[in-house]
Parts: structure tokens; C-alpha cells; sequence
């Protein structure tokens, strides 16, 4: 029992690690959650799933394909990706911020930035990828739940302060604009080097 509690522990700091640090990910669902919670939380399972197509592919490849091979196109496509919704972020003006949008469409919209995004593909081929030799299922329901968590706290947080005031939801918009931006850059630099 002991094992099972340790097992599970381990893959909940391990999703925390995955999900908590400033990333593109993060802006994305912070730009979301201030049109609605449901946008953002929508958004978080946009990036679960793409967690999830990572972490299989990961596992499932590790041995066949020499993944590292691939990192270069990771970075281009996820720098191509991030500008691509950074401007589409930064073009709203400040009463669109609270339109409705589609929840397959920004669904969409955090599955492809994560698929696309280097800082989740390089943390499956290396944490992921050790993460698979270390444990069995129980790290994955640990490493999931800490996921869920997050991806439901972290937007009803936000949301609850745009509510309250409602001038922080253009500046989280726009500094996740920028934070996109700059992580794009980070990432064309990576490719080219």
C-alpha cells in the first residue's frame, strides 16, 4: 500500500511539474479563462489531451525512433504555432475579450499548441520518457490528476479575479501575448543553433 501512495504521490509532482511553470500553455489558458471558465477549462483539456497523444506516442516510439532527431521541427512548429495565437490574441480589442468562442474550436486551439509545443514535447522525451521506465499506471493516474487539477484551478482562479476586476482581463490577455511571442523567440533561437 505504501508503494501504491508513494507511486501516486510521484505522479502527481510530476504532472505539477508539467503544468504549473510559466509556459506558452499557461498564457493560452490564462487568455482563455478571462472570456469564461468554460474556455479555459476547455482550453486545459485541449492540453491534457495533447499530454496524453505525447505521452503514448513517447512510450510507444522510445524505442523504435530516435526522437531526438525530430526537436529542430518541434522548435519551428511550435515558434510558428505560438505567433500564430499571440497575434491572434493581441489583434482583439478590449470588448472582444469577453466574446463567446466555440469550445471545439479553442479546443483545437490548445490541442495544436500542444502538440506543437516544444517545452511539452521535450518534457515527455525527457521526464516522459523516464517516467515510463520508473513506474506503472498508478504514476499516470497521479500525473493525470494533477492535470485536472490544475487545469480546472488555474482558470476558475483567474476568472474569479476578472470578475472582480474587470481592467485585469485585457492585461492578462496582453501578457499572454507577449509571453507567447517571447517563447516563440526562444524557440527560433533553439532552431537555429
Amino acid at each position: 500500500m505504501a508503494a501504491v501512495l508513494f507511486d501516486l504521490a510521484f505522479g502527481l509532482l510530476l504532472g505539477f511539474s508539467l503544468t504549473i511553470p510559466p509556459g506558452p500553455m499557461n498564457a493560452l489558458i490564462a487568455s482563455q479563462s478571462v472570456r469564461s471558465l468554460r474556455a479555459g477549462v476547455t482550453t486545459g483539456l485541449g492540453a491534457m489531451t495533447a499530454d496524453l497523444v505525447l505521452g503514448v506516442l513517447v512510450f510507444l516510439l522510445h524505442s523504435v525512433v530516435d526522437l531526438s532527431s525530430f526537436l529542430r521541427w518541434i522548435d519551428l512548429l511550435g515558434a510558428a504555432m505560438m505567433v500564430y495565437l499571440a497575434i491572434g490574441l493581441l489583434r482583439q480589442s478590449p470588448s472582444r475579450v469577453e466574446a463567446p468562442v466555440s469550445s471545439l474550436g479553442t479546443f483545437s486551439k490548445a490541442l495544436g499548441l500542444g502538440l506543437s509545443n516544444p517545452f511539452q514535447s521535450l518534457w515527455w522525451l525527457t521526464v516522459g520518457l523516464a517516467f515510463a521506465y520508473i513506474g506503472g499506471w498508478i504514476l499516470f493516474v497521479g500525473l493525470f490528476g494533477a492535470i485536472a487539477v490544475w487545469i480546472v484551478a488555474f482558470p476558475w482562479l483567474l476568472r474569479a479575479t476578472t470578475e472582480r476586476r474587470p481592467g485585469v482581463a485585457r492585461a492578462v490577455v496582453v501578457v499572454s501575448g507577449g509571453l507567447l511571442i517571447g517563447f516563440a523567440g526562444y524557440f527560433l533561437f533553439l532552431a537555429a543553433t
